[in-house]
């Protein structure tokens, strides 16, 4: 195959899911967003196998990595959907972490022209001596920046589904036409049929 085709293209589109993800992956760190930390390593465990079995010529891994894309692109709608507070879900609940903390997307804090504003507890010294009481500023409200992520998740997802449909029907047609040609089978057929030949050939002229 060439650099122009769908393998090509596949595995840059793998890379380019890596690199989405790992950075993806740096920002739910920072806001300990555990179950989105759980499925970003799901799908980076995933990703580098298609990229493995698109490097290699393994179609198996490649069919588990397009059935994985499809369960990506429902939960990129499913994050959408808590940030825009979609069908009864709330961007301030504490579903992304578990119920564990109430720790918010880690762009609520610090997007773009965010300002954060605290004051002193009234009685209280030290290192905990201020509250958090608010953000202002932003730029872009931070349930948008979560929300372009998601989005941009799930546009590459679907290009490598079909990209990934794509290699494994060619990895396939190359294989049943290399199997018809007798590529894989060690002993073609006219070797089988000649060695049952050979003994009744010979008692043919056994003397009597």
């Amino acid at each position: 195959m060439g650099c122009c085709t769908g393998r090509c293209t596949l595995i840059f589109l793998c890379t380019l899911q890596l690199i989405a993800a790992l950075e993806r992956q740096v920002f739910d760190f920072l806001g300990y967003q555990w179950a989105p930390i759980l499925a970003n390593f799901l799908h980076i465990i995933i990703v580098i196998l298609g990229l493995f079995g698109t490097i290699q010529y393994r179609p198996r891994y490649i069919v588990v990595y397009a059935i994985w894309t499809a369960v990506w692109v429902t939960w990129n709608i499913f994050i959408i959907c808590f940030y825009l507070e979609v069908g009864g879900l709330s961007k301030d609940s504490e579903l992304l972490t578990f119920n564990i903390s109430r720790h918010q997307s880690w762009w609520s804090e610090n997007g773009p022209g965010c300002v954060r504003k605290e004051t002193p507890m009234a009685g209280l010294k030290g290192l905990d001596s201020h509250s958090y009481v608010s953000v202002i500023g932003c730029t872009l409200e931070y349930r948008y920046i979560e929300v372009m992520h998601s989005a941009l998740q799930i546009l590459v997802a679907l290009v490598g589904f079909v990209y990934a449909c794509y290699v494994v029907s060619v990895f396939t047609e190359e294989e049943d036409s290399f199997d018809f040609i007798g590529g894989f089978d060690p002993f073609p057929l006219y070797h089988v049929n000649e060695k049952p030949s050979n003994p009744l050939f010979k008692q043919t002229y056994l003397p009597a």
